[in-house]
């Protein structure tokens, strides 16, 4: 699935980071992935982003739209003619955005859930506070209930050593494939985002029903690792060649 090149602006994104048993992640994910490992541990979480001005790179930024979408993923690695290639296996993305719901896995890659957001964001020098519910379109249960405030400060026992060594494992991983509801295929996404910054986040508190699912992930099997706050970035999408689960 080929798609001209999408530009806009990461107005606001959110990578909430855990660090999980590699075995048990495995089990998880589909082949030809497997967990991208970080001392040890594979390292999966929730990422929540509102995207501005998207629209195709030769149209201009008033012509874009606007969306709050969050991705269930893992950091994964496969193999490829040219050697191992490193990005992010999602089980499942949401948008707020009824159009992107439709168009996804249709017209540009990605099957996205039609789902509610419930935004606050005090974005000011004095206070940095976000929440962030996402819920189904029919009930009440959040998927992802965040709440996170920015700090200077980044957690010691994160299994990353420093803010800098985080920044750059995601940004390598930059690349995301989506499954699609029973379907073998992968739909593939490029995200170039040509000036990388990220700031820590302290998480005060956090629900996924995706990760506390004690099905999926055993008691003790998972931890909250860390997470991280991008702000007004400018970035694009490129399709990716389509892939096969296995």
């Amino acid at each position: 699935m080929n798609i001209p090149k999408i530009k806009g602006i990461i107005k606001r994104r959110i990578l909430l980071n855990y660090r999980v048993d590699a075995e048990v992640m495995e089990k998880i994910i589909p082949a030809p992935f497997r967990p991208k490992l970080h001392q040890g541990y594979a390292i999966a979480g929730i990422c929540l982003i509102r995207l501005e001005e998207i629209r195709p790179h030769f149209m201009p930024s008033l012509a874009g739209t606007a969306s709050e979408n969050s991705a269930h993923r893992v950091a994964v690695e496969w193999d490829t003619a040219e050697g191992v290639q490193e990005g992010v296996f999602v089980p499942r993305r949401d948008t707020n955005s009824l159009w992107v719901s439709l168009a996804g896995g249709r017209i540009f890659p990605g099957v996205h859930h039609h789902s509610r957001f419930e935004i606050i964001d005090s974005n000011s020098e004095d206070e940095d506070e976000i929440q962030i519910k996402v819920l189904e379109q029919r009930g009440d249960a959040p998927l992802v209930n965040l709440n996170v405030t920015q700090t200077e400060t980044f957690p010691e026992k994160s299994v990353f050593n420093s803010l800098e060594e985080s920044s750059k494992f995601f940004e390598n991983g930059c690349i995301g494939y989506s499954a699609r509801p029973d379907s073998t295929k992968l739909d593939g996404l490029l995200l170039k985002v040509p000036h990388w910054e990220v700031s820590a986040l302290k998480v005060n508190s956090v629900e996924s029903s995706y990760f506390d699912n004690s099905e999926l992930f055993p008691a003790g099997c998972i931890q909250l690792d860390h997470a991280l706050l991008m702000r007004d970035i400018d970035h694009e999408w490129h399709s990716q060649p389509m892939m096969h689960s296995k």
